[in-house]
């Protein structure tokens, strides 16, 4: 039970305002392109669903009611809770899924009703999970609210860490563009490593890789995947970002990881998806324990004259992309079989060290990134907690 400060109001979000929503605009009345985008709950607050004409937002802007400028609007659907400020620009919502609450301004901050949208536990509402915010359930819900200074001040610095966490977003998405970039001048020798200068050769598939697979007698049951165990079991869905995520991954027992010795890896290991998103790539980190493959998934064995780590930045460059693109031009591929891998061509450096510098000079790059995300995770996480004491009142800023 939180307790508030005694300076601090209770009230219910109906002692503020009242709720409005806007009127439902069917599918067909909606366009790819147009003046005007439209929002639905399943884009709202990023990229637009579809557009309306310009007619059609001056008809129902003049005959229903529409937010302003600072108005918070709440998702009353789907992800239950989610809120954006509405920005003034010319734009439409779809119907009674998109709700904002009329306030009284010189009671509240708009931006602090927004905060304490953010931070207010709908999911937890009677005990079970909402499927929907009705009207009544949002203006009966209890809020405290400090005078306005205190209101702006904490807004002022929960709005801090938004900024400090948007930038290293922007940072993070800079410095994976110059990696990227760097990846593909590397591996298709547009630019060379100083002290390297040596030829470079085309080879195929098969004159270097040898890939192996869980084959299908070894398939899993349900009951043989476990949410502990003896031995990581890697799939295509743990893969992100080039690497392997453990966070939800599943376990098998110690029979099924001996079962099969080719399909037990460890770092630096290549992993490539032969099912499902064919040709997503992982390179297999650190992993303290046991791992094997489940089905969908390729390990990719190098011979003495390719180094793993050069080939998984081969295979995450424009180089592998388009040999995928080319096999499934015209159909939808749902498999990558080992026939077709043959076909794949694309060159080496003859001096594995150069192969080596060519990978570390990468991997330099994403432990910088690595590095700028885990410093954004624990933003969030302050923020998080910042949040929890500022709109309690638990810390009392100066105003």
């Amino acid at each position: 039970m939180v307790t508030y400060p005694e300076d601090w109001t209770p009230m219910q979000l109906k002692d503020l305002g009242y709720i409005q929503m806007c009127r439902r605009i069917f599918q067909s009345q909606t366009k790819a392109y147009g003046a005007i985008p439209f929002y639905k709950i399943s884009t709202f607050g990023g990229k637009a669903d579809a557009y309306i004409s310009q007619e059609l937002y001056e008809q129902y802007k003049a005959l229903y009611p529409y937010p302003e400028k600072g108005d918070v609007l709440i998702s009353a659907a789907g992800t239950v809770g989610k809120t954006v400020i509405f920005d003034g620009k010319d734009s439409y919502f779809q119907d009674s899924n998109i709700v904002w609450l009329k306030v009284d301004k010189n009671a509240i901050d708009r931006k602090f009703l927004w905060w304490f949208y953010r931070s207010y536990p709908w999911e937890a509402l009677e005990g079970t999970t909402i499927q929907r915010l009705y009207n009544s359930i949002i203006l009966k819900t209890e809020i405290h609210l400090p005078d306005k200074p205190e209101q702006e001040e904490i807004v002022r610095t929960l709005s801090q860490f938004d900024t400090y966490i948007d930038d290293l977003a922007e940072l993070i998405e800079k410095k994976r563009g110059i990696r990227d970039g760097a990846l593909e001048d590397l591996i298709h020798h547009r630019t060379r490593l100083d002290g390297f200068n040596g030829d470079w050769i085309t080879v195929t598939f098969n004159q270097v890789i040898t890939p192996k697979a869980r084959i299908g007698w070894q398939g899993l049951k349900k009951h043989e995947y476990l949410r502990s165990g003896y031995s990581y079991l890697i799939g295509g869905t743990d893969f992100s970002h080039g690497t392997v995520i453990l966070d939800n991954i599943w376990y098998v027992s110690k029979d099924r990881y001996d079962m099969d010795a080719n399909i037990q890896v460890s770092k630096n290991d290549v992993l490539v998806t032969k099912d499902g998103t064919i040709g997503k790539v992982a390179l297999v980190p650190k992993l303290g324990k046991p791992a094997t493959l489940n089905s969908g998934v390729f390990v990719f064995r190098t011979n003495n004259r390719l180094l793993p780590t050069f080939l998984f930045r081969v295979l995450s460059s424009s180089v592998f992309r388009e040999f995928i693109d080319t096999l499934s031009a015209g159909s939808t591929i749902k498999h990558l079989y080992q026939k077709d891998l043959k076909n794949f061509e694309f060159e080496i450096p003859v001096d594995k060290k150069e192969q080596e510098a060519i990978a570390d000079t990468l991997t330099a790059m994403d432990e910088e990134i690595e590095a700028l995300e885990i410093e954004r995770d624990k933003m969030i996480q302050i923020r998080q907690g910042a949040m929890d004491d500022l709109l309690t009142g638990r810390v009392r800023l100066k105003v």
